[in-house]
């Protein structure tokens, strides 16, 4: 008994011993080093500030003129003045301009998506897909439809493989009954058109078992009978 007490005590300060030395080499490390510690630390202290800074006294007040330009954009939008949507009308500035001026800015980006569908309504569908692919969003309503969007640019450009792939991606965005098997059925109808019945048999599966009381899973066997007649006359 006394034996592994006095073990235990051996181990228990050659632990003690351990760490005074791990103490001792960091000390010996911090005093070494006491210099480009301080400057390292002075930058990081500056870094931060100065990106909170930017984000205070730069960042917001352009916010908040570019929302004031932004409004008319969208307002002619939606009455469909896509040229003065896109280019102003002489006193406010259009999508493209609040993209130049105002970059790094909430607004600069969602203009990405306006102008964007502007040009993709227009009939400019490189220009869409251009606009497009610079949005970014992760809410679960204009980014799947941006997404979407930019699946219908590509169809458009006979590009039919990475619209789907477009498509695809909106459905898993959006995760609800209207815009998931909204896209699903975008996806299948591609599948369709590149004579890919197997991939076009699962999207229309997926809505009947994922959307069955969506709009499109109500009709949705009739797309599943279509999908499997075809499979079986390529056998």
């Amino acid at each position: 008994m006394a034996q592994k007490l006095d073990k235990q005590a051996d181990k228990t300060e050659e632990r003690i011993v351990a760490v005074e030395e791990a103490f001792g080499k960091t000390e010996q490390f911090i005093e070494k080093n006491q210099k480009i510690i301080l400057i390292v630390i002075g930058v990081i202290i500056v870094a931060t500030l100065g990106f909170f800074g930017f984000k205070r006294f730069y960042i917001a007040p352009r916010q908040k003129e570019a929302e004031g330009q932004m409004f008319m954009a969208q307002k002619y939008f939606e009455q469909d003045s896509l040229k003065k949507a896109l280019n102003g009308d002489g006193q406010y500035l259009g999508f493209l301009a609040i993209i130049d001026e105002y970059g790094m800015t909430k607004s600069a980006n969602l203009s990405h998506y306006y102008a964007g569908m502007c040009y993709l309504k227009l009939g400019q569908f490189e220009n869409a897909i251009t606009q497009l692919k610079k949005f970014s969003a992760d809410d679960k309503i204009i980014a799947p439809l941006a997404k979407g969007s930019l699946g219908d640019a590509y169809v458009e450009t006979n590009d039919i493989k990475k619209g789907v792939g477009c498509y695809i991606e909106a459905a898993e965005m959006g995760k609800n009954e209207f815009i998931s098997p909204y896209f699903l059925m975008r996806a299948a109808m591609g599948y369709t058109e590149l004579s890919d019945f197997e991939n076009a048999l699962k999207m229309y599966k997926k809505v009947k078992d994922e959307y069955p009381r969506s709009n499109e899973g109500r009709d949705i066997e009739r797309y599943i009978t279509f999908a499997e007649g075809k499979i079986k006359e390529k056998k």
